[in-house]
């Protein structure tokens, strides 16, 4: 709070002239024409004045009008900033208590005067930046002055002025002041922990830097070690990192802080001509995905098909786990040549969901479906499928231009797709 007037010093030091004259000598003569003493009124209101105008001063904060840095006051007694707060709020408080003798009336009234000023720093557009830890110090600095003023006049021999009614004040003026500013903070504040948001914010760079590091040693070990990142992207969602890479022999994709492989496919998409048969390049794609997806090979079933005839034919390898007849989520898919080069890959490494009982077999769903849509049924499957953001065993049957999909275990149909025509 006190930086940006700091950094402002003519313009500081004219507004505060400007309105220590408006409170201060107007200040001065009500109290000379009252016969009242006039120094330590002044003193006051001249110092008042000072707050107002370090705390009100027009700045360039961060925060957007409307919000307020809620965030914990953990640096309150080592940061400079905080310790200036409270060095600003003791001497008022301290002259306030030596003027009207009510120590606790005067630090409450201090308390709340340091959160009318952050409530008007985050509604009045000020370019001030409301903190609940400016206004903790604050507060700290105006209890130090109002004790400071109680112990000068003790040491003096002055009593302070009927200190139950003192209390009492002092709680009432608490008690209004505090429903006061909580209604003014939930009907026009916006909070935001800026400490917090600084630290995700770290977090995600070293984050960033980390996934980075392990992306271009994946996409060196996949496509070999002259590989060059040339460019990188990540994409932040909820607590993970979608991290991808364009090199100069291709693009991967992945995971962080999982480390799972999403994609991968080279720059050079064409067959080799080498000499490995079906077999032989199985038991390669088998290496592969043993080094790179270890946990997803596990139990799967692999099943290999021909792409292409001739030299340059290539292959799709593809990975998929069953438990009790359903097919889980985990795939992986090789794209494989036979030279043993793997032109790509797409994975989804997804643990196996626990899954309800099977109770509806294949003849039962299809007789589902041929009541649903009215057709004859095609093909049928069984797989582990998210219904409501739960994991479920359905069957999808197709019934030519309708897929139909019944929960495998209360036979109730999830939902009927069209299955849109080919063009031409």
């Amino acid at each position: 709070m006190i930086e940006a007037s700091i950094a402002a010093i003519p313009g500081l030091v004219a507004s505060f002239l400007a309105i220590a004259v408006l409170l201060g000598l107007p200040t001065a003569l009500v109290a000379k024409a009252r016969g009242k003493p006039w120094p330590l009124r002044t003193a006051l209101a001249v110092y008042l004045s000072g707050i107002i105008a370090v705390t009100l001063l027009a700045g360039n904060a961060g925060l957007k009008p409307g919000q307020c840095d809620t965030g914990a006051p953990i640096h309150l007694l080592t940061s400079a900033s905080s310790l200036l707060n409270i060095a600003l709020f003791a001497p008022g408080a301290f002259l306030a208590v030596l003027l009207f003798r009510r120590p606790v009336t005067v630090a409450v009234a201090f308390v709340i005067l340091s959160a009318a000023v952050e409530l008007t720093q985050a509604v009045g557009n000020l370019g001030r930046a409301c903190s609940a830890t400016d206004f903790v110090a604050n507060g700290t600095g105006a209890v130090f002055g109002a004790a400071a003023g109680a112990a000068w006049l003790y040491g003096r021999r002055q009593a302070t002025a009927k200190p139950v009614r003192d209390l009492v004040w002092g709680v009432a003026v608490a008690m209004i002041g505090a429903l006061g500013v909580a209604g003014v903070f939930h009907d026009r504040i916006k909070p935001v922990d800026v400490v917090a948001q600084d630290d995700r914010t770290h977090s995600l760079v070293e984050s960033s830097a980390l996934a980075n590091e392990w992306i271009t040693s994946t996409a060196k070990g996949i496509f070999g070690s002259e590989t060059e990142v040339r460019q990188s992207e990540t994409e932040k969602q909820g607590d993970h990192l979608r991290i991808s890479v364009r090199t100069n022999r291709g693009s991967v994709s992945g995971w962080w802080p999982d480390k799972t492989l999403e994609r991968a496919w080279s720059s050079n998409t064409r067959g080799d001509e080498g000499k490995l048969n079906e077999s032989e390049v199985a038991e390669a794609a088998d290496k592969f995905a043993r080094h790179w997806f270890p946990e997803d090979v596990v139990g799967s079933k692999r099943a290999i098909r021909s792409i292409g005839d001739g030299p340059t034919r290539a292959y799709t390898v593809t990975y998929r786990r069953y438990m009790g007849g359903v097919m889980m989520p985990m795939r992986l898919t090789l794209t494989i040549t036979t030279t043993a080069r793997v032109i790509g890959f797409t994975a989804r490494s997804v643990e196996d969901p626990k899954l309800p009982k099977v109770t509806v077999g294949e003849a039962k769903a299809r007789s589902i479906a041929t009541k649903k849509t009215g057709r004859a049924t095609e093909a049928a499957l069984l797989l582990a499928q998210k219904v409501s953001d739960s994991w479920r065993p359905v069957w999808i049957i197709g019934t030519g231009k309708t897929d139909v999909t019944v929960d495998a275990s209360t036979g109730a149909v999830v939902a009927d797709t069209e299955i849109p025509e080919k063009a031409g």
